[in-house]
């Protein structure tokens, strides 16, 4: 599937991935999938898009994004939007397919492999763009989950299908690892209730 010799570009749609990791019960580790993908070929660029809502105190998604940013990720943010429905319900939007996609076919004379970590099906024109200039594409997502978080056109148009699950191994964040973080967190917490 992957070649040595390739270079290789990832893409992260952070909210698409983000939900399926949960949905199949594990946080990804980026260092180790920076790692994996190294091991894989010439890792030219990994890119991870999301949007923030710009007038929040604190973002829970904050931390990860300053992480990121400063540990070989190109980071791609944008403000979100909020509105209500008309069931009177607050939303967030912050769809970033458009910047995605003009990223990727920016980089087609670039990347030989680009490997699309989202199952949203709005992606199938790129992934048929990218071929059509001999670039190979795989996308990474879940058909382990019900409903499956892939969406049937995206998997059959790629070159190749890795399930998210099948990496879990390889780039998922050891669970006890979590557990002490949350523990040194709440630990934290209870000394700062304290000195109050």
């Amino acid at each position: 599937m992957f070649d040595a010799r390739e270079k290789i570009a990832l893409f992260i749609d952070g909210a698409n991935l983000y939900a399926a990791s949960r949905s199949l019960g594990f946080d990804i580790d980026y260092k180790k999938m920076l790692t994996a993908f190294q091991r894989r070929g010439y890792l030219l660029r990994a890119y991870y898009y999301t949007a923030l809502i710009e007038d929040q105190e604190y973002s829970s998604i904050r931390p990860l994004i300053d992480w990121l940013d400063y540990n070989g990720y190109h980071l791609v943010t944008k403000p979100a939007k909020e509105f209500t429905d008309q069931a009177g319900r607050r939303k967030v939007k912050g769809n970033m397919d458009i910047e995605l996609c003009i990223d990727a076919m920016e980089l087609a004379e670039t990347v030989d492999h680009f490997v699309l970590f989202s199952g949203d099906g709005d992606f199938r024109p790129l992934v048929e763009a990218l071929q059509r200039k001999g670039r190979k594409v795989s996308v990474v997502s879940t058909l382990a989950t019900q409903p499956p978080m892939i969406s049937d056109e995206l998997r059959r148009q790629a070159d190749h299908f890795i399930d998210l699950q099948a990496l879990k191994s390889e780039i998922g964040r050891d669970p006890a690892e979590r557990e002490a973080r949350l523990a040194r967190r709440a630990e934290a917490d209870a000394d700062a209730d304290e000195d109050l």
